[in-house]
């Protein structure tokens, strides 16, 4: 399904009378699956579309441009996710100090009713909008009435053993201390980034490991150090001339994160070595896949050290990746399916 992306200059007619999920949805996770399952539910009763409305850029990039916030899912990726979930449109309402001032129903009058004409908005319980966050979920079921759209609200989501509520605040912390797999099972799916292939130093290649080098976004801080990845091309077009894929999932991969320390660099890096992959990964778009973190990021007395313990690393990383193939438990889940095969 092709995703259509609009601003609030402009909605095509697929959006128009829809069903709309509305909020940040940062990570996708699996408490806004929920939310998101709710507005695809809808949609079906009403035979209408359904998509996403959400802000850009976040709010805190606004007010703290210097402080950037670790966005587990960009908006490329978020629409990836939400197209993947079944979704038609994303909505992009532009975030300024205009709109953060705009009274609460001026705002659903405005972009709901009058631009799209919603038929139906899901929103989740902790849902807050207009000036001074004064609009909450009981405003929302108000001015459905008013203007005559349906709301549903989502209670807070848990994870059924441990009953702690899914939140991207949470994910960010796993990430931050390498813990791939707790984030992903909050997700739903292997927490990934999507990047283009840069021209690096070639160090890498000079010491028998040539990787892939990706530029982070700002604010992208999961712990540095060595990760079991997997990688394939963002689209059709990426993948054009390159070798196949062992498996939908992807290439296996020995990631790395950090500054080089063994080499004096001052720069953070996310390099990617492919074992036995041969072909030009330059100005491709690819998909990595976080699976599990091996070590910290370390300094070696000399390079043959370092590449000693990378050959280590490399056995270790497809041992594990090797066993994931077999038994990957993100499959549990629509997101975590949808990426074991390729089709995220």
């Amino acid at each position: 399904m092709a995703m259509r992306f609009f601003t609030d200059g402009e909605t095509p007619a697929e959006a128009l009378r829809a069903v709309v999920a509305i909020g940040n949805f940062d990570g996708v996770h699996r408490g806004h699956q929920q939310l998101l399952a709710a507005a695809r539910e809808e949609a079906g009763k009403r035979a209408a579309n359904w998509g996403m409305m959400t802000l850009e850029p976040h709010p805190r990039d606004l007010f703290r441009p210097d402080e950037p916030v670790f966005r587990l899912t960009p908006l490329p990726m978020k629409a990836r996710l939400v197209r993947a979930l079944g979704g038609g449109f994303v909505s992009v309402l532009p975030f300024s100090h205009e709109m953060a001032a705009m009274p609460a129903e001026d705002f659903v009058r405005l972009h709901l009713v009058e631009r799209m004409r919603v038929a139906h908005v899901v929103t989740g319980y902790d849902f807050h909008f207009g000036h001074g966050r004064r609009g909450n979920p009981d405003m929302m079921r108000e001015l459905g009435e008013k203007y005559g759209f349906g709301v549903t609200i989502i209670d807070q989501v848990a994870d059924e053993d441990s009953q702690a509520p899914f939140a991207s605040s949470s994910i960010r912390a796993h990430l931050r201390h390498g813990h791939a797999r707790a984030a992903a099972n909050e997700l739903g799916y292997w927490w990934m980034v999507a990047g283009e292939v840069v021209r690096g130093d070639a160090r890498g290649r000079k010491i028998g490991f040539p990787t892939a080098n990706i530029r982070l976004p700002r604010g992208c801080e999961p712990r540095e150090g060595i990760y079991a990845m997997r990688v394939r091309p963002a689209s059709a077009k990426d993948a054009e001339g390159l070798p196949a894929m062992p498996h939908p999932s992807g290439w296996h991969g020995a990631g790395y994160i950090g500054m080089r320390p063994t080499f004096g660099t001052h720069e953070r890096f996310l390099e990617v070595f492919l074992p036995g992959f041969e072909g030009d990964l330059y100005g491709r778009e690819l998909l990595v896949d976080f699976i599990d973190f091996i070590r910290p990021d370390e300094k070696f007395c000399s390079v043959d050290e370092l590449v000693a313990k990378m050959n280590a690393d490399v056995a270790e990383i497809l041992n594990r990746l090797k066993a994931l193939r077999q038994d990957d438990p993100m499959t549990a889940y629509p997101l975590g399916a949808k990426q074991a095969r390729g089709e995220i």
